[in-house]
């Protein structure tokens, strides 16, 4: 279990490109968990591996949530996304921080900030970056971000089917085959991010580190 003393403060986020947190650490998932299934399994084992509560935040032109609730126009997506990341919150025990939006790094609760800064309506990414160790080490505008940190201490078939719908989501976003990559550095230490890994890996991922 991690050390109290020297916790993160652990913000869940959309995986998108775009969503840079300068004060916190990011766990990224699809839609930032809504309607994601499996999703609440993770939160489940994030928390005792943390031992420390977890914040959520909504963030712009979430593509996940456009297409679960099937709205037109980003305006919508932007303000559904800030209610329903809010109740997903309540659900999950999660303390919902705030909006990121397309604008300059916003102060919002629980001593997080962050905010969009991808173009508006443009996917840069080619790869995706699972955290093994405990969330995102370094940012970069290259690649969506998935937390796997947690998937040693769950069900594989859980891991697999929370694993391919975020994976398939994103190809389709970006239209393209996305590499895998990981970041293993963080405060769960090196056995437990290569442990994380090694149960990726047996599922058919191949990952770069």
């Amino acid at each position: 279990m991690a050390e109290k003393t020297t916790l993160p403060n652990f913000v869940i986020s959309d995986a998108d490109e775009g969503v840079q947190i300068n004060e916190g650490t990011r766990l990224g998932f699809v839609g930032a968990g809504f309607q994601l299934e499996g999703f609440t399994d993770a939160v489940k084992i994030l928390k005792k591996l943390f031992d420390t509560e977890i914040k959520i935040v909504s963030s712009g032109e979430n593509d996940w949530i456009k297409q679960q609730l099937d709205l037109p126009e980003w305006e919508q997506v932007d303000a559904m996304s800030q209610q329903h990341i809010q109740a997903l919150a309540d659900d999950q025990e999660l303390l919902y921080a705030g909006f990121m939006p397309f604008a300059d790094p916003q102060d919002v609760e629980y001593g997080i900030k962050g905010h969009m800064v991808r173009p508006h309506s443009v996917h840069l990414a080619n790869k995706i970056c699972f955290t093994f160790g405990g969330g995102e080490q370094e940012y970069n505008l290259g690649q969506y971000l998935i937390s796997a940190d947690w998937v040693a201490q769950a069900n594989k078939k859980t891991v697999k089917r929370i694993m391919d719908t975020q994976i398939e989501f994103l190809k389709k976003i970006s239209n393209t085959d996305l590499k895998f990559v990981c970041q293993v550095g963080g405060v769960l230490g090196e056995k437990t991010a290569q442990k994380n890994k090694s149960v990726m890996e047996s599922l058919g991922f191949s990952i770069e580190e």
